[in-house]
Formats: C-alpha cells, sequence, structure tokens
C-alpha cells in the first residue's frame, strides 16, 4: 500500500496525513473483496525497514495501526472477517501486541474471508524464521538436516496455513515488491499501478482480477498441458 506520503505531498496535507487517508482506503477495499468472495487479503501495513523512518512518522504509523485494529473490529464482526496478523511483534508495544492478539482471539472462527495484516514484516526475515525454527529441530534432534525439503521450509514461513499467493499488487508506481511476501508469491501474478494507495478503489481492483482471469498460470508446465488438464477436467465434468 505505496504512495500514501506523495499522496499527501499532492494535496496539499500535513505531514503524516497521508497515512490517515492511507487507513481510509483499506475498509471499502476489504468489504469489496469479502463481497466478491475472495478468502485471504493481506495488506502490508509495516515493513521490518520501515523501523529506519523518521521516529515521528514510526510513532504516527504505530498509532494509526492500533487505531486500525479497533475501528476494524466491528467490520470483523459484521462480515465475518477472521483478522490476523504476521510480522515480528518483538519489535511492538506490549499494548499493540495485545491488542493484536486480542482481536485474533475475537474473530478466529470468522470463515467469510480473512484479513491478515503485515506490520514489522519482511519477506528476508520470514524465511530465516522459519530456517531458525528447522535448525532448533535438528539440534533437538527431532528432525534430520536431510528431511529439510521445500516442503517442511514452507510449512514455518508465515500463513503457511492458507493459501499462496495469487496475485500480489503494488501501488503508488514502484516496480518492485520490496521484501513482501516472497516465499508465498513465487507464482504469484504481479500487477503494478501508477495509482497512490489513498487513490486506489474497488473499480481499479476489479479491473486486476479481470486481467487476472485472462492470464494462464503454468507453474512450471508448458501451455498444452495447461490447456491438456483444463480440457480433461472439462471432460469428467461432463461424464
Amino acid at each position: 500500500m505505496d504512495g500514501n506520503n506523495r499522496y499527501a505531498k499532492a494535496h496539499g496535507m500535513a505531514k503524516g496525513q497521508g497515512h490517515v487517508a492511507g487507513k481510509e482506503s483499506l475498509d471499502p477495499l476489504v468489504e469489496y473483496c469479502v463481497k466478491i468472495g475472495i478468502e485471504v487479503l493481506t495488506v502490508f501495513a509495516f515493513s521490518s525497514e520501515n523501523w529506519q523512518r523518521p521516529p515521528s512518522e514510526v510513532a504516527l504509523l504505530m498509532r494509526l495501526l492500533s487505531a486500525t485494529i479497533t475501528e476494524q473490529m466491528p467490520r470483523m464482526q459484521k462480515y465475518n472477517i477472521r483478522l490476523r496478523f504476521i510480522g515480528d511483534r518483538s519489535q511492538l508495544s506490549e499494548e499493540l501486541q495485545a491488542q493484536m492478539a486480542d482481536a485474533e482471539a475475537k474473530t478466529a472462527a470468522h470463515d467469510a474471508m480473512t484479513l491478515v495484516i503485515a506490520i514489522s514484516y519482511g519477506g528476508q526475515w520470514d524465511i530465516a524464521n522459519a530456517a531458525h525454527q528447522l535448525a532448533q529441530q535438528v539440534a533437538q534432534g527431532t528432525l534430520a538436516a536431510e528431511d529439510i525439503t521445500v516442503a517442511t521450509l514452507g510449512q514455518k514461513v508465515q500463513l503457511a496455513d492458507v493459501p499462496d499467493v495469487d496475485m500480489l499488487i503494488r501501488t503508488g508506481g514502484e516496480y518492485r515488491i520490496s521484501n513482501f511476501l516472497l516465499w508465498q508469491s513465487a507464482y504469484a501474478e504481479l500487477f503494478f499501478t501508477d495509482t497512490l494507495w489513498p487513490d486506489f478503489a474497488a473499480k481499479e481492483l476489479n479491473s486486476m482480477l479481470f486481467e487476472f482471469s485472462r492470464r494462464q498460470r503454468r507453474f512450471g508446465k508448458t501451455s498444452e498441458q495447461v490447456e491438456g488438464s483444463v480440457q480433461s477436467s472439462a471432460d469428467t465434468h461432463a461424464k
């Protein structure tokens, strides 16, 4: 969700108010996603690299994250959405950690959609953290080093219990994924837009979803193999 500061500058807003505008943009998109049947929506709210920003901006972002959780709870209840968080919580305040845990507990049984907020998250940290867990198991003798595979490491990364990323969208005119869900996005379809996050709306998301539906996802196979698999499935259903 990139472009908040540039949005503020373009609209003559006070420093930091672009993040406030960005927070307001999330609500209608969450409602739209649950309406059309999106299973999991993950938003990158604060990266592990964002700790390097000016202390005043970091403090504002932490306050906005806390406010977002508070404001999202009625929406989570109304739309039966599960709220989850990923990232290194050890760097967050005890108050924010407690607020996050409480929100997760209160929405754990909701099953219409899962909204994931990435806070203090980095894809490299995620993979290293997963590797650390496996290394501990090897040291404890509960896992052999030769048994470490893509599958076993994949079970330790954040969001291991939900499907891998299908679509990864970057707003704000930047053409990189900036350390977001590196493992989970191995076969994601990438979408980039010049639209600044506060201006990103359901109409543009819907256009991207239409484009996504037209792309052929081969996962290493040839086009002929994919088309043959689709035809085989159609024939099976016809029978």
